[in-house]
């Protein structure tokens, strides 16, 4: 066997292990009991739940990352190496013990004044809307520095040889040329808040009708045993997120293209 067919059967094999659990949940599947569970009022809950969260967080994260994004990919200045590490924190630390970093936070002075004087963010939407937002802030400036470096920054410089300011020239060169790695970074950044469960469930915790995301409405009927109820739960999440990937994958392969 030669290296070209040894690497394509590990692909294979890795496609095989996760179509082998996507398509496993189909043995418990029941159409009239899928209709009825997504029908539900506690289901559309989380589903409205998760899509407002989701797009709120991802929106601060965007919000926070492009201008970070920005600054680590075009200038060098003191503690850029220390900030471009930490970017990976998330990664490294689990969702839940950056959500344990929240309640901590929440039960110093500091946190106290915060809650009392802005919002209630421990077992409130507020609070899923934050761990959401500190567990893909990371990966948002990641991929959109990503996204940036691909754009050479001769096209700004020529700008501002026409007279463009630098805002104005990031604005009007740098973003419209890396949009669709721009806007596949903010796909994926909203696909991870969506599927996030540790951090929502220690700050938010678990409550129905109120904090309850998709992620943490399906551990919660697994808890209780209820496969039928998880299996439901899980295809709309893996419906959502598989078509969030193709929609990144195919601005992904336009921005190539381009």
């Amino acid at each position: 066997m030669n290296f070209k067919k040894l690497s394509i059967s590990f692909a294979l094999l890795i496609f095989a292990i996760y179509a082998g659990l996507v398509l496993s949940i189909f043995y418990f599947f029941s159409a009239p009991l899928f209709l009825k569970i997504i029908l539900s009022e506690r289901t559309l809950f989380s589903i409205r739940l998760s899509l407002m969260a989701a797009t709120m967080a991802t929106a601060l994260s965007v919000a926070f990352a492009v201008p970070s994004a920005y600054a680590l990919s075009r200038f060098e200045f003191k503690g850029k190496d220390i900030i471009d590490t930490i970017l990976e924190f998330p990664m490294i630390v689990s969702p839940a013990a950056l959500g344990a970093l929240l309640l901590i936070f929440f039960n110093t002075p500091l946190g106290g004044f915060v809650q009392k004087n802005t919002f209630q963010f421990v077992f409130a939407f507020a609070g899923i809307v934050l761990a959401q937002f500190v567990t893909t802030l990371g990966v948002a400036t990641r991929l959109l520095k990503a996204a940036l470096d691909e754009i050479p920054r001769r096209y700004e410089d020529v700008a501002r040889t026409l007279g463009a300011s630098p805002l104005s020239a990031f604005l009007t060169v740098t973003l419209p040329l890396a949009r669709r790695g721009v806007l596949a970074s903010v796909i994926l950044t909203w696909a991870k808040a969506l599927g996030e469960f540790g951090a929502t469930i220690m700050v938010a915790g678990s409550m129905a009708m109120r904090t309850e995301t998709l992620p943490v409405a399906i551990f919660m009927r697994l808890a209780s045993a209820d496969i039928d109820g998880t299996v439901v739960l899980i295809l709309i999440l893996v419906s959502v997120g598989f078509c969030i990937l193709y929609a990144a994958r195919l601005l992904a392969k336009g921005s190539c293209g381009a």
